[in-house]
């Protein structure tokens, strides 16, 4: 907010959305609307990621799993305000209109994050590229970050409290993931994030991309 108050003058508070303020009322119904179905699919990838089950203490699952619910929504909610928010606009602001803008700034922050999650495994890699181009698309259309903050937090929050319920080597996967080799069963997410991005253009499909308050 403050780099971006200091690039190009405007209120820091226009990061959260075009109304200048975080919305919590499409926070809510987002989170309402999309939420049970991110966390059904993630439930089901899962369920059949044939991971090697390993010992945890008590102390290692109480202490993941309270990360899990409070730190790692709000990791989540930083990387799309950095990225969906601040780097979009950065490179958004290198064209000379708001569609160019657009296409580009999805275009490059979704390849550069999904590279920086260091895996190039097709299936792997290709649920990383659908998730952000979704991210950055549903944040065009609604024009703020909140829709984009439920579903990056409940998509992470699940992955990791679902594997440390599992008891699944969740150390091994976060320090290995270029070695990990992945299925069709990470595209399962992939399937919910198109629908529910076709849910928000169906929405906007007439008021277009959202440029001004409600």
């Amino acid at each position: 907010m403050l780099l971006q108050r200091w690039f190009y003058g405007v209120p820091a508070s226009s990061l959260h959305s075009i109304s200048g303020r975080f919305r919590f009322g499409v926070f809510g119904r987002s989170l309402l609307a999309f939420g049970p179905l991110i966390l059904i699919v993630m439930s089901i990838g899962i369920l059949y990621t044939p991971d090697i089950i390993i010992p945890w203490s008590a102390a290692d699952l109480t202490a993941f799993i309270v990360i899990g619910m409070t730190l790692v929504p709000l990791a989540a909610a930083g990387e799309e305000y950095g990225v969906r928010g601040f780097m979009f606009r950065v490179v958004g602001s290198w064209t000379r209109n708001s569609l160019s803008g657009a296409i580009l700034g999805t275009i490059l922050t979704t390849v550069l994050f999904a590279l920086m999650h260091g895996s190039l495994d097709p299936y792997i890699l290709g649920s990383y590229l659908v998730l952000f181009a979704a991210l950055a698309i549903i944040t065009w259309r609604t024009g703020g970050l909140e829709v984009a903050v439920v579903l990056h937090g409940v998509y992470n929050v699940s992955a990791l409290v679902l594997a440390t319920t599992l008891h699944l080597d969740l150390g091994g996967a976060l320090n290995g993931r270029s070695e990990i080799a992945g299925s069709v069963l990470n595209l399962a997410p992939s399937a919910a994030i198109v629908v529910i991005t076709a849910v928000v253009w169906w929405i906007t499909r007439k008021s277009g991309p959202a440029r001004t308050p409600a």
